[in-house]
Order: structure tokens, then sequence, then C-alpha cells
């Protein structure tokens, strides 16, 4: 019964959120504001993409995963290494071991990235088997990881909810262009 109406909201946020896209970058375009070309570029982009999928497919080989696999991916890898150097840079400003929380932060990442890798099984392949850096990484990301990561989607999940009723119910109007 969840899926079920987990596919009912699906399908309304879709529509909503194509016709925010629709809107807002219509007006832009309209009002030559400030970066509209993004605005004509995001459209055209979704016409044609929408076109693709619909008249030739998305299997493997379609023109569809033509332009995905020439355009969006390399776009995503793009993004992907932005954020992994705006990562790097946080993580060296954060992991200054100042406090105890800050050095078992150090201590869980320095684990976890060592454990992700070759080297942190040659370094520990001497040790027992629950004491090597992979055997400690999986516990570290299957125990105290997967509390905190299962409390972010409970919220997230909780968040998805309200906000869809809200939407629904029509409490929730920005989505329209307008105010509150």
């Amino acid at each position: 019964m969840i899926l079920d109406w987990y596919i009912v909201v699906y399908v309304f946020a879709l529509v909503i959120g194509l016709q925010t896209i629709i809107h807002h970058h219509y007006h832009k375009i309209r009002r030559k504001t400030k970066g509209y070309w993004y605005s004509m570029v995001t459209l055209v982009s979704l016409a044609v993409m929408g076109t693709a999928g619909v008249f030739f497919g998305i299997e493997q080989g379609s023109f569809f995963m033509y332009l995905f696999r020439h355009i969006q991916v390399p776009l995503g890898a793009t993004m992907f290494s932005l954020l992994a150097f705006f990562m790097a840079s946080a993580a060296y400003r954060a992991f200054r071991a100042r406090t105890l929380e800050a050095t078992l932060l150090l201590v869980a990442a320095v684990i976890v990235m060592l454990g992700r890798v070759p080297l942190g099984y040659f370094l520990t392949k001497g040790l027992p088997e629950g004491f090597q850096i992979p055997a400690i990484t999986e516990w570290i990301l299957m125990n105290p990881n997967m509390a905190a990561k299962r409390g972010i989607m409970f919220g997230v999940a909780l968040g998805m909810l309200s906000t869809a009723l809200k939407v629904i119910v029509g409490i929730e109007r920005g989505y329209l262009g307008g105010g509150k």
C-alpha cells in the first residue's frame, strides 16, 4: 500500500516539478533577466531529452542513451570532481584535532579511508582477522555510521512526506511562483 502511495506522490511531484521548471525559466527568458541564456539552455535540454526519451526509447544504443552518455555523464563527473575538491578542502579545515570529538572523527576518517584501499589490508595483514583495518572499517560503517544514516533517512522521509502532503492539500503554494 505504501508503494502505491509512493507512486501517486511521485507522479504529482513530477508534474509539479515539470510545471515549476518550465514556468520559472520561461519567465526568466521573457523578462531577459541576468543569466536568461542558461534558462534557454535548460528548456531546450529538457525538450530534447524528453523528446528523445519518448520517441526513440531509453534502451541501450538509443539516441537518448547517446545524449546521456556523452553529455550527462561527463557533466556529472565534473560536478563530483569539484565536490571532491571542496570536500577535501573542508576536511582539511575541519579535521584539526583540537578537541576529543574532532580527534575521534579524524581517526575514524583515516581508518575508513585506509580500509577502502588495498594499502589498508597490506598494513595490517599480519594482525588477527578482527583487528585488520578492512574489518574495523566495516564495523564503523555498519554500526555507528548506519545508525546516523538511518536517523537522517527517517528525517528526510518525514520531511518529504510532510512537504508532499502540504502541496497536495494546498497549504504550500511556493511552487506556483507566488509567496507563501
